[in-house]
């Protein structure tokens, strides 16, 4: 109960007890000494009379110490001890003895019931006041025990909450770390691979360059190599045709020679039958001599021959043998080859320009 009361309340209810104890305290201290002083007067000299008022103000002052101290005893929860019990009692048996005596004396048991009313409230308050003191400290106690142990509670709790936030931030910044150094990871990978895959396609780049390159090498070493057999075929031809000419001249010249050394050893003819008949028998020597061998092929028309050699583009024949179809020499059918291959890429550009 005493724990849902609020300071506020607490520290009310212990002005009212200090109020209440001490207005009581006055009460009985002032009925004391206008009760007690008549008595002691009685039994005092006449001339001490005056010192009458001297023994109730020092019981009541011995009351006024012991309520005020044992409320700041039971303030502080502490234990004063057996002696503050006997001082206590004492001094409230000593106001009662005082305040009662008078009437006693006198055997009115009316007066001492009325004057023993201020001594035993005053006795009781004292000891309700100690033992209400003593509660309420207890509360106080229980209330501040709970208090703190709510207070450490609740700081456990914001210790708990603090340290789970502290873990949450730090798995927070562990997970944003590693999201970062994966990302960075990726990145990279990633331009690794672009890079591999540049490098790669730098090489496949230059591969297919050297390639070409290399192609082109043989593919020009190709050509020379037909340009220079060709030229050495047509080279051929040509000292193969000379020689033939040489070798016809000089059959011609062997036969003329025989031609004449036959017509000097024939008989005498007449004069203009003579030459005749001389001269038809040297160019008939001559032809014989000459056209000894096959006949050869008859030459093809120069139109039909150039047709012909172009209807083989691309080396299908050689010059051997397209010399061999058409009946011209070597050197000139190498010579209508050649001309036709340069010729080549100039006849398929123009349909190419018609077009355009």
């Amino acid at each position: 109960m005493l724990e849902s009361l609020s300071p506020k309340q607490i520290q009310s209810a212990e002005r009212t007890l200090a109020a209440g104890t001490w207005t009581i305290t006055a009460g009985a201290v002032l009925f004391s000494v206008l009760t007690v002083t008549p008595l002691v007067e009685k039994v005092t000299p006449a001339d001490w009379g005056w010192t009458a008022p001297i023994l109730p103000l020092v019981v009541d002052a011995a009351v006024v110490i012991v309520v005020r101290l044992d409320a700041v005893v039971a303030r502080l929860g502490g234990h004063a001890g057996a002696w503050p019990a006997v001082l206590r009692w004492m001094t409230g048996l000593m106001t009662l003895l005082l305040n009662v005596g008078d009437s006693a004396l006198k055997s009115n048991l009316v007066g001492v019931a009325v004057h023993s009313v201020a001594p035993l409230l005053l006795i009781v308050t004292a000891e309700a006041g100690l033992a209400y003191r003593r509660a309420i400290n207890a509360a106080l106690e229980r209330i501040e025990r709970s208090r703190a142990a709510d207070q450490a509670e609740r700081e456990q709790r914001q210790r708990a909450e603090h340290e789970r936030e502290q873990r949450e931030r730090e798995h927070r910044e562990q997970s944003a770390r590693d999201h970062a150094e994966k990302a960075e990871r990726e990145r990279a990978e990633r331009e690794a691979n672009e890079r591999a895959a540049e490098r790669d396609h730098t090489a496949r780049m230059d591969r297919e360059r050297l390639d070409r390159e290399d192609q082109a090498r043989r593919e020009q070493r190709e050509y020379e190599d037909r340009v220079r057999r060709e030229e050495q075929e047509r080279a051929e031809a040509l000292r193969r045709e000379q020689r033939e000419d040489a070798e016809r001249s000089r059959r011609e010249q062997q036969a003329r020679t025989q031609a004449v050394a036959a017509a000097q050893a024939a008989p005498a003819v007449p004069a203009g039958e003579g030459v005749n008949t001389a001269e038809d028998a040297v160019n008939t020597v001559v032809n014989t001599a000459v056209n000894s061998h096959p006949t050869p092929f008859t030459k093809m028309p120069e139109t039909e021959a150039r047709s012909y050699i172009r209807s083989f583009p691309g080396g299908e024949k050689s010059v051997r043998q397209l010399a061999d179809d058409t009946g011209w020499s070597v050197g000139w059918i190498a010579a209508r080859v050649q001309e036709a291959r340069e010729q080549q890429p100039t006849d398929q550009s123009e349909p190419a320009e018609a077009v355009a």
